[in-house]
């Protein structure tokens, strides 16, 4: 059994190099999860607070725009960015995963960021005007620190969620890690072999990310003891 075993993950991964199809599958995974996760940070910030504005013609739309994106499959928003809205603007399967991806990601950004401002305390806000400093720059200099602490672990449950997400990309013909199994699956015969190996891929990148921002919160609370 284990020799069976043995020999099935070597069809998978090490005959006539098909650890190479993994690597490029694994590069398309991690190139797309980076991007999108840059969009939504950035843009996830700007919705929040549109989001948090006192102005309804801020807040509307950014409300709107969370409340769509929350409602529609990630599938079915990769396949509208695919099919219609950026058809006839680019041709480059990359991008519009990217850009779909990224899109989507920021509206739940936005709610990460807007859980972690409100829990900030309301009196740090009234502390910082007390100094003299404006609305802005109390946000900035006091309030944002602290709500980034505050939303680091539920941003790294969303950038873990995202790289997982990705597996649907082959849904507009990109052959990212999950995109692999299945070309690989059609020359071996065999789901285990290629099933195991993306499935551990997906384990470490996952694992790496959580390492990383772990250490991160753990600066940060040291941090605040000094």
């Amino acid at each position: 059994m284990i020799l069976d075993l043995l020999d099935k993950l070597y069809q998978a991964f090490l005959y006539q190099d098909r650890w190479r199809l993994y690597l490029d599958g694994l590069g398309v995974t991690v190139s797309i999860t980076l991007g999108a996760i840059c969009i939504s940070t950035v843009l996830g910030m700007v919705l929040c607070l549109m989001k948090l504005s006192k102005y309804k013609i801020l807040r509307w739309p950014a409300q709107a725009y969370i409340d769509i994106i929350r409602g529609i499959p990630v599938v079915v928003q990769l396949l509208i960015m695919y099919n219609v809205v950026l058809l006839n603007v680019t041709d480059n399967k990359m991008v519009v995963a990217i850009v779909a991806f990224g899109l989507n990601s920021s509206a739940y950004m936005a709610e990460i960021y807007r859980s972690g401002i409100n829990a900030v305390d309301p009196g740090q806000m009234e502390a910082g005007r007390s100094l003299g400093l404006t609305k802005t720059q109390t946000m900035w200099h006091i309030i944002f620190p602290q709500a980034i602490k505050n939303c680091l672990p539920t941003y790294t449950s969303e950038f873990i969620v995202l790289v997982k997400e990705t597996a649907v990309v082959g849904y507009i013909a990109l052959t990212d890690l999950t995109k692999v199994y299945s070309a690989i699956q059609s020359k071996t015969y065999d789901a285990f072999g290629p099933l195991l190996i993306i499935a551990v891929a997906y384990f470490c990148i996952t694992k790496v990310l959580s390492i990383i921002f772990a250490r991160m919160e753990r600066r940060l609370r040291t941090s605040d003891r000094r």
